[in-house]
């Protein structure tokens, strides 16, 4: 519960009003903002142009916290939906802080930091081929997966999001153009 402060009524009485944590738009206007529970300011509660960078889309499925997101067009109307490596159609474009039913208006981050736990500082993580939304230091290795970089760890805490291009995965070895005798591997040497 964030402080309070006392203020004029509209009858002349002083009243006792709560600071506002999340502004809800023009209707907050003149409000006496708080800090959250975590300490700081809601973005919410920036001016334009400070704070993350955030759009709201409905949702296509259920999201959990800090899932990493698609956006994309749904017959005309752009929505949100788990980002997976194993789709080529579905990229990690953002991510969201909170869980969404379906069907709801998801807040999704295009940059900032990807709060996690247990992360290995300095280790790139990449979006997982095995849980949708989920992201790994293991990149994805199935032929036909998305290989994305989503960012690296900069804390145990938090992942700097820099999302990569995809990068499609294939089996399809190329000759050599020098020499035909060799292939060109996976890892990039010949």
């Amino acid at each position: 519960m964030a402080d309070k402060y006392i203020k004029i009524g509209s009858n002349g009485n002083l009243e006792e009003v709560e600071a506002t944590v999340q502004s809800a738009g023009e209707g907050n206007a003149g409000d006496i903002p708080a800090l959250g529970t975590d300490g700081k300011l809601d973005d919410t509660v920036m001016p334009e142009g400070i704070g993350a960078e955030t759009i709201v889309h409905p949702t296509s499925e259920a999201l959990s916290e800090n899932d990493v997101v698609n956006i994309f067009d749904d017959t005309g109307t752009t929505k949100c939906r788990k980002a997976d490596a194993t789709d080529p159609t579905k990229q990690a474009d953002g991510y969201v802080k909170a869980a969404y039913g379906e069907g709801a208006n998801a807040t999704v981050y295009t940059d900032g930091y990807l709060p996690g736990t247990g992360l290995t500082v300095g280790s790139k993580y990449f979006l997982s081929a095995d849980t949708p939304g989920a992201v790994t230091t293991t990149p994805p290795s199935g032929s036909g997966n998305i290989m994305q970089q989503i960012g690296k760890a900069v804390s145990p805490t938090a992942i700097k999001f820099e999302p990569l291009t995809p990068i499609v995965r294939t089996f399809t070895c190329i000759l050599c153009p020098h020499d035909r005798s060799q292939r060109f591997k996976l890892d990039g040497s010949w």
